[in-house]
């Protein structure tokens, strides 16, 4: 799996999250080692695993940490997957949505562990068999639509880049369940409340021909080091 959407989706939250000092936020603490180790770098993305096993070490109900950690399990599921390790691979999937589904549960109206969440899973679900894939997309969606209704008083006030990944994340979460009209309304809602987003294009794109357009690069992840 790629994770270039979780990349972009993922850091929507630090444009949507209260703004608490950086010590206090678990993921300036991990993001950096972690989206290295998206990238190939495999000895930090073990320092973004042992810092996470660490804090859940000292605080089990940790649910940022938690997330966050499963969402390596879940990349670490995928890489033995394609290894044909299928046993591993299940065992460690398994893993990830269940530490994923004890974080929401610990914290289900924490941003910084909703949209990391339903990023992971909108990506990681992009190879699978349609009926494993579904319910797994419809929780995804579900994420983000509670962090847009937990930002609603605040909206007006956040960038267009946080919005617009949101909005992105939801519509075309809604494109792949087939849910066409409401994908439409969220495309066209992201290209009204974030003009100025860099999924604005890609927005414009899917109205025109029903086809969301392949990310370039790693996304929005070049601006955040």
């Amino acid at each position: 799996m790629t994770f270039i959407s979780f990349v972009a989706g993922v850091l929507a939250w630090l444009f949507l999250a209260p703004q608490a000092p950086a010590q206090q936020r678990f993921d300036y603490q991990v993001r950096g080692d972690f989206f290295a180790g998206m990238a190939g770098d495999e000895a930090r993305l073990q320092e973004a695993k042992t810092l996470c096993e660490e804090t859940l070490a000292s605080n089990p109900k940790h649910p940022e940490a938690l997330v966050w950690h499963g969402s390596i399990l879940l990349f670490e599921a995928g890489r033995a997957f394609q290894k044909g390790d299928f046993s591993n691979g299940g065992q460690l999937f398994r893993r990830a949505i269940q530490e994923m589904n004890d974080a929401v549960a610990l914290a289900p109206d924490n941003p910084g562990v909703l949209i990391p969440r339903a990023a992971v899973l909108l990506e990681g679900t992009r190879t699978m068999a349609p009926d494993m894939a579904k319910p797994l997309i419809e929780s995804a969606v579900a994420n983000y639509e509670h962090v847009l209704e937990i930002q609603k008083t605040d909206w007006p006030t956040l960038g267009d880049h946080g919005k617009g990944e949101l909005l992105f994340g939801l519509a075309e979460g809604e494109a792949r369940l087939g849910r066409q009209d409401k994908a439409r309304e969220y495309f066209e809602r992201l290209l009204k409340d974030a003009p100025t987003s860099g999924q604005a294009p890609r927005a414009k794109a899917w109205l025109d021909t029903g086809t969301v357009p392949k990310a370039s690069g790693l996304g929005c992840a070049g601006c955040h080091k």
